[in-house]
């Protein structure tokens, strides 16, 4: 049995998969408590993390984003549902502490169609303007391999559809392989 390292969920996933929709719909359904990693270091910090991000630097933010996480986690140990941002893969001492505390379920999305869902909200520094599709190519198959390899679970949520029907998809696959309950 897995104890409350299956009930300490960190959801991990592309930019725009849906990790923090549905880590919350998961964390509902589990009655566990849920935060985003964007979320805490807004409230810690009083900026958005993406200021954050730009004032310090991705270094900086990496253990800033660490530091929420484990702080989230140690004032949870019954459990909870994290979800963490797209570029958690580059964190490596926060995917092995992670996998350390908890469990990592990677929401997996195929890279048809995520660049047309992440351009609708403008480019993201992390993409070459120039190269958009190459340079989303490359960061989406650096990612992909990082998270299939460190996840407990990789779930493959295919392209988007409905939200209830995904949420459904989600949950049967974390019951089945024991999480979210002891």
């Amino acid at each position: 049995m897995m104890g409350n390292k299956g009930k300490k969920l960190y959801i991990v996933g592309i930019k725009h998969s849906g990790k923090t929709t549905f880590a919350r719909r998961i964390a509902s359904f589990f009655s566990l408590p849920f935060s985003d990693t964007d979320l805490l270091i807004e409230e810690s910090e009083g900026v958005s993390s993406r200021d954050y991000y730009r004032s310090n630097g991705k270094e900086r933010f990496m253990e800033k984003e660490m530091e929420e996480a484990m702080k989230f986690s140690s004032s949870n140990p019954d459990g909870f549902v994290l979800a963490l941002g797209g570029g958690a893969s580059d964190n490596a001492l926060l995917m092995q502490r992670m996998g350390e505390e908890g469990s990592i379920i990677y929401l997996r999305r195929e890279e048809e169609g995520m660049l047309t869902v992440i351009l609708k909200h403008g480019i993201p520094a992390f993409l070459d303007p120039e190269d958009l599709s190459g340079s989303f190519h490359r960061l989406y198959e650096r990612r992909d391999r990082i998270y299939s390899s460190l996840s407990d679970l990789t779930i493959n949520l295919g392209p988007y559809r409905d939200k209830d029907e995904t949420e459904s998809l989600i949950i049967q696959e974390l019951s089945k392989h024991g999480y979210g309950r002891i």
